[in-house]
């Protein structure tokens, strides 16, 4: 049958993946030249490495910082996409365990989200510190057999038709690297990024934002606590461990990264955000940075992509960076793992940067319109922070596209012309017949055909489940939870193999 494209109209000419020859690692392994190189130790790059490795693809995590050095701009909002993702790789629930659930959540003024409303078994905002989601993605990547270089520092790369050399220094030490296909996930301030020449245009929208990590002699009320009062911006959560991070702007205060900072700075600008300095005292860290928006202007250049932090970086208003990360490297994982296996050719590839570029996007002007809304003064900007209040308040389609996109369950992918409507949607944790989820049959990391009660359980290789309801769709999802395809069924109606296209944008279903 014809291929039919999942996502995406760029089409690029790549070079087939050998088979021969090997690499060396930094720790003087061989490995088989299909194999990947992913350089950055986050959530993003960790997921990512997880997802190649159970796939069989052997993995180089690479790592600048030693390992168990703390990564001292950490995220603590988990959305309900992200949840959604950890559960379709068994995590979601040891994770929960961490953290504490939010089902309100205020952006500013009395402009509150109600997150119960979300059609999602994660309907809430899970509050628990980075560190505790990296290691549950650390240990599924060591399990799954990926090599970490801790103290390896990428230092350039070079391309041709069969992979990509990376040049590093390990532990000081000049040493080049062999791979099929290299991922930066290694942040703002990608040396991958920076290897392949793509630039990283924005600006600086926030500068001198202070963090520090706290005690507090009162406990605050809620789970996380956040407010604006004219131009002073203040948010506290939890660590679990005594200690609270605390973020905090005070735009009359716009000094450089470099100005000393004290603890009584912080508090005042506490004061005036919030009302209350809850007693901050005992600071074992403080930092002062800036806040930047940026887009790389491609995800992929050949042989190499980016993920998170070094494809894109925002304000944090929302929560949603490190939530964009893990879901760019849910998109990519299948569709590299299929390519460097020979299951799929490399235009798979585009339909990444086709389906992710638009949403890093959109996640820059959201988070952006947060903090410049939260942070109005003008008239003009105070009315359009109240016309947007009302509508999210008073109507409940606004107020599901705001959930929506802040969550990440509301995105979609481009669909072929004349496609079912399902395509390219998020699909829910649907039950199964058998008692078992959705999201519990992704966990193998293929795609799932879904098919009427009574339908066959085998259809040429696929892996066949079937709706605990009578719903009469046949809808085949791809391995990172959205529709590939979908067909409605008569009461009669019955699918056969034939009916399932056989390949999506170069991959092979079988």
């Amino acid at each position: 049958m014809p291929s039919t494209r999942l996502c995406g109209q760029d089409e690029r000419v790549d070079p087939g993946v050998t088979a021969s020859g090997g690499l060396m690692d930094s720790t003087g392994s061989s490995h088989d030249t299909r194999s990947v190189i992913v350089v950055g130790a986050g959530p993003t790059g960790l997921l990512l490495a997880g997802d190649l490795a159970a796939a069989g693809v052997p993995v180089t995590l690479v790592e600048r910082r030693p390992h168990r050095t703390s990564n001292l701009s950490r995220a603590f909002a988990v959305h309900a996409r992200t949840l959604e993702q950890l559960d379709a790789r068994g995590l979601a629930d040891e994770l929960e365990a961490k953290g504490q659930q939010l089902q309100r959540l205020r952006l500013f003024g009395s402009l509150f989200l109600e997150l119960a409303e979300l059609p999602t078994r994660f309907n809430h905002l899970l509050v628990v510190p980075q560190y505790e989601v990296e290691k549950l993605l650390e240990r599924r990547a060591v399990d799954a057999g990926v090599t970490f270089a801790y103290e390896t520092e990428v230092t350039g790369l070079a391309q041709d038709a069969d992979g990509v050399t990376l040049h590093v220094r390990a532990q000081g030490e000049p040493e080049d690297l062999r791979a099929a296909y290299v991922v930066g996930t290694d942040g703002m301030r990608s040396s991958v990024r920076t290897a392949v020449g793509l630039p990283f245009p924005g600006k600086s929208v926030i500068r001198s934002v202070v963090l520090a990590d706290v005690r507090l002699g009162e406990q605050p009320d809620n789970v996380l606590t956040v407010n604006t009062v004219g131009d002073a911006f203040a948010f506290i959560a939890p660590f679990g461990d005594g200690y609270y991070r605390v973020i905090a702007w005070n735009r009359a205060h716009n000094v450089s990264d470099d100005a000393p900072l004290d603890l009584e700075e912080i508090k005042e600008t506490a004061r005036l955000a919030l009302g209350d300095d809850y007693g901050m005292h005992d600071a074992r860290w403080m930092s002062r940075f800036h806040s930047d928006e940026r887009q790389a202007p491609k995800y992929r250049v050949g042989r190499v992509l980016l993920a998170g932090d070094a494809a894109h970086v925002h304000t944090p208003a929302g929560g949603q960076g490190m939530n964009t990360g893990i879901q760019d490297a849910a998109n990519l994982g299948w569709k590299l793992a299929a390519v460097v296996s020979g299951r799929a050719s490399a235009e798979l590839l585009d339909t990444y940067e086709a389906e992710r570029h638009p949403v890093g996007k959109a996640v820059l002007r959201s988070s952006g319109g947060l903090v410049r809304l939260a942070m109005a003064k003008r008239p003009w900007t105070l009315a359009a922070r109240s016309v947007l209040t009302q509508a999210v308040t008073r109507a409940r389609p606004a107020r599901a596209r705001v959930v929506g996109q802040l969550t990440g369950i509301g995105f979609r992918y481009p669909a072929p012309r004349g496609a079912h409507p399902l395509v390219g949607r998020r699909v829910p944790d649907v039950a199964l017949q058998g008692g078992t989820r959705l999201y519990e049959a992704l966990r193998a990391g293929e795609f799932v055909l879904i098919l009427p009660q009574g339908s066959p359980d085998k259809l040429d290789g696929l892996r066949v489940a079937h709706w605990a309801s009578e719903r009469r769709t046949a809808l085949l999802v791809r391995p990172d939870g959205y529709a590939a395809w979908a067909r409605d069924e008569g009461a009669e109606g019955g699918v056969k193999s034939t009916d399932v296209p056989e390949v999506f944008a170069g991959y092979s279903l079988r």
